[in-house]
C-alpha cells in the first residue's frame, strides 16, 4: 500500500492547488499523506495497546471530513521526500510488528475488535486516500 501511495505521490508536485472531490469529501496531496499516516499510527496504537492488555485510546483525528489550511499548501519535492521517509518508516514498523506475531496471534488477537491480520488488510485500504488524488502526471 505504501509503495502504491508513494508512486502516486511522486506525481503530486504537479498538483494545481484545487482539492479533488471524492464522494462527499475533498482530497489534496497533503491530506492524502496525512490520512495514510494517521491511519497507520491509529491502528498501530490499537494493536500495541491490545498486546499490552490495555484499553485502546480513541483517536481524535479530524479524519478526512476536515480539510485543513495545511492540506491546501503546495506539494513540493521536499514534501514528497518527507512523505517517503514517514510512510516508509511506518510501514517498516508495521512489518516488524506483524512478523513478530505467530499465526495464532494474528488470527486470534488479544482484546476486542478485528484480528491483527484483519487490521493489516484493513490498513491496505488506506490507498483510497491517495487514489482519490490520483496520478497527476502531466498529460500532453
Amino acid at each position: 500500500m505504501v509503495d502504491h501511495v508513494l508512486a502516486l505521490a511522486a506525481t503530486w508536485t504537479a498538483w494545481d492547488g484545487r482539492p479533488v472531490p471524492a464522494g462527499d469529501r475533498l482530497y489534496t496531496p497533503h491530506k492524502a499523506i496525512r490520512r495514510v499516516a494517521d491511519h497507520m499510527v491509529d491502528h498501530l496504537a490499537e494493536m500495541e495497546a491490545r498486546l499490552a492488555g490495555e484499553e485502546t485510546q480513541p483517536d481524535h483525528w479530524h479524519a478526512s471530513a476536515t480539510t485543513t489550511a495545511a492540506d491546501l499548501a503546495p506539494f513540493t519535492a521536499a514534501d514528497l521526500d518527507e512523505a517517503r521517509s514517514r510512510l516508509t518508516r511506518l510501514a517498516r514498523i508495521w512489518a516488524n510488528r506483524l512478523d513478530a506475531l505467530t499465526p495464532d496471534e494474528l488470527d486470534r488477537s488479544a482484546g476486542t475488535g478485528w484480528t491483527f491480520r484483519q487490521l493489516a488488510f484493513h490498513l491496505a485500504e488506506s490507498a483510497y486516500y491517495a487514489d482519490s488524488v490520483g496520478d497527476l502526471t502531466a498529460k500532453p
